[in-house]
C-alpha cells in the first residue's frame, strides 16, 4: 500500500520521534490520536495532525488496528525512515529517480514535471486545482528528502540533486 499524505518535513528529525511518541501505544481513536498530535507538535489544526498520523504510518512508525490508532515498536531512525518513505510514499520512488537521473538541479516545478504523469486519473478529475496540490506535495517530499538524506538543496537555489 502506498500513501499519498505528506507533512511538511520539520526542522529537525527529533520531530518525527516526538510524532510517534504522541500517538498511544494502547490503540485509540483518530480523533484522540490527532487531538494528541495537534498538542505535542503544536499543529494548526486536526487536518494536519491526520496528515502526520496517516504519513506515520507510512514510515511504519504507527499503525491502524480494529481498535483505532497505536505506534509500533520500531525505533524511528533517519535509515529505516528513508527506507519507509521511498518504499511506502507515493511517487516517492520516482521522485528520487528523476533527481539521480537529472543533469542539473531540480527545482519544485521541475520537480513535480517529471512525476505530473503518476498523478491518478481520479485525483486530477475530483480536484481542479489538482497540479497545485501535487506540486505542494512534490515540494513537502523534497523537504523529507533532505531531512533524511536523499536529497540536498542547493545552496541559494529553490533547487535540489541527490545525495
Amino acid at each position: 500500500m502506498k500513501f499519498k499524505p505528506v507533512p511538511p518535513a520539520p526542522a529537525e528529525f527529533a520531530v518525527v520521534d516526538r510524532a510517534q511518541g504522541a500517538v498511544p501505544l494502547v490503540p485509540d481513536t483518530e480523533a484522540d490520536c490527532c487531538a494528541r498530535l495537534v498538542a505535542r507538535l503544536d499543529l494548526p489544526s486536526r487536518d494536519a495532525a491526520r496528515t502526520w498520523l496517516t504519513f506515520l504510518r507510512a514510515l511504519g512508525l504507527a499503525e491502524e488496528t480494529d481498535s483505532g490508532y497505536r505506534r509500533t515498536d520500531r525505533e524511528p531512525t533517519v535509515e529505516g525512515c528513508r527506507e519507509a518513505l521511498l518504499d511506502r510514499v507515493f511517487a516517492a520512488d520516482s521522485l528520487r529517480d528523476a533527481l539521480r537521473s537529472a543533469d542539473d538541479p531540480l527545482t519544485v516545478d521541475e520537480a513535480f514535471e517529471t512525476v505530473r504523469d503518476r498523478v491518478p486519473v481520479w485525483e486530477r478529475h475530483r480536484n481542479p486545482s489538482w497540479a497545485d496540490a501535487w506540486r505542494e506535495r512534490v515540494s513537502r517530499l523534497l523537504g523529507w528528502f533532505v531531512l533524511l538524506g536523499v536529497a540536498d538543496r542547493v545552496a541559494d537555489t529553490p533547487a535540489y540533486v541527490a545525495r
